[in-house]
């Protein structure tokens, strides 16, 4: 998967948690301490966005029936989430048809600039945090959770008020044919873990067990979606992009494909049909000489052989070569292309693209609850107002987007210092026992 379109880290479902002593867990939180100091990452929320946040989830119901009229209402739609097992807060949902001559698919984005804008003290609270720190079993929003638990969590049977992209593709091409965004309200009939996605496709008739009670088309519609995310995988690929993960299962792919799909329209639309600034998604390509060290590096890899065609597009002969290369070497070959890829970064315009993904014009849009520049980009969305210090906040996202990646980067280290499995850990979760 590649880093802008990363599947979130859940608890490896069948599987307990770590087992670790008191000792180890107080040198753990030391530890969290002092990187959350030398990274200035503010682990507890101040007092005011806390007061303000619970305001915000009081009377849920009675506001969103006051909304309905002002918005699409899509609740009659067959609609569903799809998440890590142990997530906490489902900030997307999917629905999709099958039509004469297009694919129609809604991605709904929990409509977070709702209760979250300029005027409150949890925007400026997320302008500080700038996004949420994953660092293995311990996260740091950027939000209060209980706003993110409650009123932006699209949970199965209950009215939510989304900002829905709606996307119109040829069914030949996949191109968009039409692309509309508007604030919705929508009502999903399912919470699928990835899992779970992946039993439905392989055994439709297991829906009911996942449904309370509904007659929703919940299996056709998955299988028809991976269908769909799978053709649009594979178009990426052919189309240059560069497609790190190339195992990843049906259930990711999924979600990945429709995310991306829907972010680069956003993008698109904010840029062509609106000419507007906005935090755009800027990816700088490596120097020939730089891929051709990565490719060489690669090549010499035991058992490793970069296809004699694919050579002319680093990004394909990388794509060609995780194809066929040993599970041992995958590691090794992602490792031998993030060295030398530079940071992608946010910037005001999208001029100079995304190389990784092979994109013209791209930037965030399918996770406000952790991201700023999704927040931000929720916001120019809906009211096309510019916030003019747009260049300090790309900055500052930026910046901030490095800290989080060099503070779980430190801390993986420490917890094999000692003697702790950091993906394991990620996975799993942790438990303190009794020596």
């Amino acid at each position: 998967m590649t880093s802008d379109a990363q599947a979130e880290a859940g608890t490896v479902e069948g599987q307990g948690p770590v087992e670790i002593s008191q000792e180890v867990a107080d040198r753990l939180a030391d530890r969290r301490e002092e990187l959350f100091e030398k990274f200035e990452i503010r682990d507890e929320f101040p007092d005011a966005v806390l007061t303000e946040a619970e305001k915000r989830t009081e009377d849920i119901q009675q506001e969103i029936a006051d909304e309905v009229d002002e918005r699409r209402d899509l609740r009659d739609m067959t609609t569903w989430t799809t998440d890590p097992v142990d997530a906490q807060d489902f900030d997307d949902a999917l629905s999709i048809e099958e039509r004469d001559d297009e694919y129609v698919l809604w991605v709904h984005i929990a409509d977070v600039t709702h209760y979250v804008n300029p005027e409150t003290n949890m925007w400026e609270e997320a302008v500080e945090r700038a996004n949420t720190v994953y660092l293995p079993a311990y996260t740091i929003h950027m939000l209060p959770p209980i706003l993110a638990e409650t009123v932006c969590s699209l949970v199965p049977n209950e009215d939510r008020l989304a900002h829905t992209v709606e996307m119109h593709l040829d069914k030949e091409h996949l191109g968009y044919e039409d692309i509309e965004i508007y604030k919705s309200v929508v009502r999903s009939d399912a919470r699928l873990t990835y899992s779970e996605a992946e039993r439905l496709l392989d055994e439709p008739e297991t829906a009911e067990d996942l449904l309370e009670d509904q007659e929703v088309d919940l299996a056709e519609k998955n299988e028809l979606v991976w269908k769909l995310a799978d053709r649009m995988h594979e178009q990426r690929k052919e189309d240059g992009s560069l497609v790190l993960n190339p195992r990843r299962d049906r259930a990711h792919t999924i979600i990945e494909e429709c995310m991306l799909k829907a972010n680069k329209a956003v993008t698109h639309q904010l840029m062509w049909d609106r000419g507007v600034e906005a935090m755009y998604r800027v990816h700088p390509q490596p120097s020939p000489d730089e891929w051709g060290e990565a490719l060489q590096e690669i090549q010499e890899l035991d058992g490793v052989s970069i296809p004699g065609e694919a050579w002319d597009d680093p990004r394909k002969a990388v794509n060609a070569t995780l194809e066929e290369a040993p599970a041992r070497q995958l590691d090794k070959i992602q490792w031998a292309v993030m060295k030398v890829m530079p940071r992608a970064k946010y910037m005001n315009d999208p001029f100079g693209g995304h190389h990784a993904l092979n994109f013209e014009i791209y930037g965030h849009f399918t996770s406000p609850i952790r991201r700023l520049s999704d927040l931000i980009n929720h916001w120019i969305v809906y009211t096309n107002d510019v916030p003019e210090d747009l260049v300090a906040l790309c900055d500052r996202a930026s910046d901030k987007q490095a800290d989080a990646e060099a503070c779980e980067r430190e801390y993986k280290q420490y917890l094999e210092e000692v003697g702790l499995d950091p993906s394991a850990v990620n996975n799993r979760g942790v438990e303190v026992v009794e020596e």
